[in-house]
């Protein structure tokens, strides 16, 4: 390496140097502190009484948290599934045809300039069974047998709640989506054309692998934030009715906030880290597999 090329690659380290500290400081910590008072039984006042594992044993082997844990799968699968193909279909549409603009800055950016405590709240009244307009418009076209108490029903409650996520975490997957397209290289592009690659096959043969990292990094982020799904649900139905829709994070919240036990819900904050990790090897592996398959 080159005495020029050492300079620069140690500025480049040098201006990282801040946000990896700041990372580590409001990040990497707070992990490593969580996951220290998962050893201890404390109430979040006075002393702190060291328990071992057993904190974690009793997680692990608390029902409940498996079925939130099952509970937030199903959010998983519907946002990686859903968020990420939505917007990459909308993604095409966009740089094809300028006339979508307007519909799709209407319908996906609009959840991104709201808070998800006041999407929560729209999507609460859309679904409630008297006077939610879902139930309504339904009732009105003649569809009375559809009707449902959408966030009362065990068999689609969740399902329901899919809906409202999946349509407020689009916008960030298309801006993603959008860029990395538009930074593909013309000449790829043209080569195509020259070759007869047009349509389908120019976006599956093309851009999709061109862009397969950027999806990679779409899945990670579609998955962690899944996983830390809260504010809208809390809103919704607060895990109700009979933890039916309790998510990993509203079972920790209220394990912890609602009868004080923090090293408890330490404990579960930490496995939560521990399980998206999991996943998201999981699905990188899976990914890689069938990039190598294709290749």
């Amino acid at each position: 390496m080159s005495t020029a090329a050492a300079r620069l690659r140690g500025f480049l380290l040098l201006c990282l140097v801040p946000s990896i500290v700041l990372y580590g400081f409001f990040v990497i910590v707070p992990i490593i502190w969580s996951a220290y008072y998962g050893f201890f039984d404390w109430s979040g006042i006075g002393t702190a009484k060291f328990a071992g594992w057993s904190n974690y044993i009793a997680v692990i082997q608390d029902p409940l948290f498996w079925r939130s844990f099952k509970n937030n799968i199903i959010i998983v699968c519907a946002s990686v599934f859903g968020q990420v193909p939505i917007a990459l279909v909308l993604s095409l549409l966009l740089l094809r045809n300028r006339w979508f603009y307007r519909v799709i800055r209407s319908a996906v950016f609009m959840p991104m300039v709201l808070s998800t405590v006041v999407i929560g709240l729209i999507w609460k009244y859309i679904y409630h069974p008297q006077i939610g307009i879902l139930n309504l418009l339904l009732n009105s076209v003649g569809l009375k047998s559809w009707a449902q108490p959408w966030l009362s029903d065990p068999d689609i409650n969740m399902y329901a709640l899919s809906v409202p996520i999946i349509w407020a975490n689009i916008g960030p997957y298309l801006i993603i989506f959008i860029a990395a397209i538009q930074n593909l290289p013309s000449e790829v592009e043209e080569a195509a054309l020259l070759e007869g690659a047009t349509g389908p096959k120019k976006l599956f043969y093309i851009t999709l692998p061109m862009i397969w990292n950027t999806i990679k990094v779409a899945v990670i982020m579609c998955i962690a934030g899944s996983l830390k799904a809260f504010d809208q649900v809390f809103v919704m139905t607060h895990g109700g009715p009979a933890h039916t829709t309790e998510l990993l994070a509203t079972y920790m919240y209220n394990s912890t906030f609602a009868v004080y036990r923090y090293g408890y819900g330490s404990a579960i904050s930490t496995l939560i880290v521990v399980l998206s990790a999991l996943l998201i090897l999981l699905s990188q592996i899976l990914m890689n597999r069938n990039k190598l398959k294709e290749g």
